[in-house]
């Protein structure tokens, strides 16, 4: 593993435009020194229906953080053998690596399709 992915990411968003270079999707700047984080951690905050007191007496929600973990499909493709890449994959939702490339090809033909 690289020292390179080793550093705080920031993440960034921009206005959804349908010519907008992200596509409205977050993203990561990564500096010309460092390579993108193998894994990104984030707190899901949801409130618990419950409320205390602030400081002036005000009832405010009470929150529940749950860490979370994100990690780059790209370097989990390098180091697992195919069959347990494809297992994370379908734990994810996802379609094992050759059939999405299957249905990927196939989209990608419709879209020539039409402008041909």
């Amino acid at each position: 593993m690289s020292d390179k992915r080793k550093w705080v990411p920031e993440i960034m968003y921009e206005e959804y435009e349908e010519d907008s270079l992200s596509g409205g999707l977050p993203f990561i700047q990564v500096p010309a020194d460092k390579e993108m984080p193998d894994i990104v951690f984030m707190f899901g905050s949801q409130e618990t229906g419950e409320f205390e007191p602030d400081a002036d007496g005000e009832p405010q929600p009470i929150m529940e953080m749950e860490l979370f973990q994100y990690a780059c499909m790209a370097y989990l493709k390098e180091e697992l053998d195919e069959a347990t890449y494809d297992k994370v994959r379908v734990c994810l939702g996802l379609q094992p690596l050759n059939q999405a490339v299957k249905a990927g090809m196939k989209q990608s033909e419709k879209i020539l399709n039409k402008f041909n």
